[in-house]
């Protein structure tokens, strides 16, 4: 073949690849949000402010058709022992998330540590705020929160939850870029999981299907670590650990408050 048609291939390949991913994560990045979702100011933004340039900010939101006092349950036990309501074979090794309000996982507290950092800001029944400072992320150094937002809506609840991200270092373009094809593709489906649960399992606290068998790590494969010092999930299971640590560095929680065991 010439090997200027060869060429030519190449880079229309290429080219959509390109036009794809900027589609896609166009779409993604801003899915279900109103402009004014996107714009409006929410608590983490604060946590990245003088941040390196390499940077992004994802704003999705949902209606869900039940009030935020049924809803906020469902957002406050995500990541903190229940699963996270997405691909659970991609992020809970192959362990279903709970579809049912799990008896043992306690109520959220400043400093609670699991795969996603540690709770920075809490304001109960409304808004949670996870924080992640200096994770090595593709040759780079990158930080993220994780803001969920539960307002009342009609008779029923909106949801929009913010990830943002910022990255230090050579490949902190490349760690943005993967961060947020990543995210893409795991927040929507975050998202639909919510609903679904909300709106069909309403706030049962048996799942038939699923009973709870007593085990910590029976719906999340991640370690949780409560600020009371409880852990769930699998012991040392991603960096649930470091970042407990890193919230007493930054006072969130006392030194004092060490580890008293898990839930078997």
């Amino acid at each position: 073949m010439n090997p200027l048609i060869i060429i030519v291939i190449v880079a229309a390949l290429m080219l959509g690849i390109v036009i794809s991913f900027r589609l896609f994560t166009a779409w993604g990045t801003r899915w279900g949000a109103t402009p004014e979702e996107c714009a409006r100011p929410m608590t983490g933004d604060a946590y990245l402010a003088g941040g390196p340039p390499a940077r992004v900010s994802l704003t999705r939101a949902i209606s869900l058709n039940q009030p935020p006092e049924a809803v906020w349950p469902w957002l406050a036990q995500i990541g903190r022992g229940a699963g996270w309501y997405s691909y659970d074979r991609l992020d809970n090794g192959g362990k279903a998330s709970a579809r049912h309000l799990v008896s043992w996982i306690p109520e959220p507290q400043l400093g609670d540590a699991t795969a996603i950092g540690y709770l920075r800001y809490l304001e109960p029944g409304r808004e949670l705020a996870w924080w992640v400072d200096g994770e090595h992320f593709l040759g780079s150094k990158a930080r993220m929160v994780m803001d969920i937002l539960l307002t009342p809506e009609d008779r029923g609840s909106r949801l929009v939850i913010r990830i943002s991200a910022d990255a230090a270092g050579p490949t902190a373009p490349l760690a943005i870029w993967a961060f947020q094809l990543i995210d893409t593709i795991m927040a929507r489906r975050q998202l639909l999981g919510i609903k679904e649960r909300v709106e069909t399992c309403g706030t049962r606290a048996v799942d038939p299907e699923h009973p709870e068998n007593g085990l910590g790590d029976q719906y999340q494969l991640c370690e949780v670590i409560f600020a009371s010092g409880e852990i769930a999930g699998v012991r040392g299971k991603e960096k649930a650990s470091h970042w407990r640590q890193r919230a007493m560095e930054d006072k969130i929680i006392s030194g004092s408050k060490c580890s008293t065991g898990g839930l078997e």
